[in-house]
């Protein structure tokens, strides 16, 4: 990891469980202090280097508050770097994605916004407990081929959370 640790830039020790809101705080702090229009007066190396740094602040913070990027990069700090495209040896989860998307077509076919909110949380309940599950063992070795299979749960339910969210506008308008 060629940039210095996202957590670091907050001043946070590696951790899955953040306080987002604290987070959310430090970054417009941080924000603040390197936007590039502080240093438009600034020598042509600084503009660049100002740049780079809220460029770089960005892109911590984008990984840092989302669950399921917050836990790949705890992953790469902790080992090789996982591959963005992997095949799935998890039966039981293929299964269960298959269901969950039959579900959504069903919700869309049949314009049921009521539907669609019960399946949004329960969408969202599936979502915490992974996080749950994912804190509990990413940092124990033992545990790796574990925490990677979480994280790959979690970017999946991320996929059809999105998903969700577009059908929500699709049958509001």
């Amino acid at each position: 990891m060629g940039n210095p640790c996202h957590f670091a830039l907050f001043d946070l020790q590696p951790s899955f469980r953040l306080d987002l809101e604290q987070l959310a705080v430090r970054y417009r702090e941080l924000a603040r202090q390197v936007h590039p229009d502080r240093f438009a007066d600034a020598g042509e190396r600084e503009q660049r280097l100002a740049l780079e740094r809220s460029a770089c602040l960005n892109e911590a913070y984008q990984i840092l508050k989302t669950p399921s990027q917050r836990a790949r990069y705890l992953l790469a700090m902790r080992g090789p770097e996982l591959p963005l495209e992997v095949t799935v040896q998890d039966p039981d989860f293929l299964l269960q994605q298959m269901q969950l998307r039959e579900e959504l077509e069903e919700l869309q076919d049949d314009a049921d916004l009521e539907g669609v909110a019960a399946f949004k949380r329960r969408l969202k309940a599936a979502q915490e407990q992974l996080n749950e599950s994912f804190a509990a063992c990413w940092d124990d070795d033992a545990r790796r081929e574990e925490a990677e299979r979480l994280m790959r749960r979690m970017q999946f339910l991320d996929k059809l959370s999105h998903e969700v969210r577009q059908l929500e506008e699709r049958l509001d308008d």
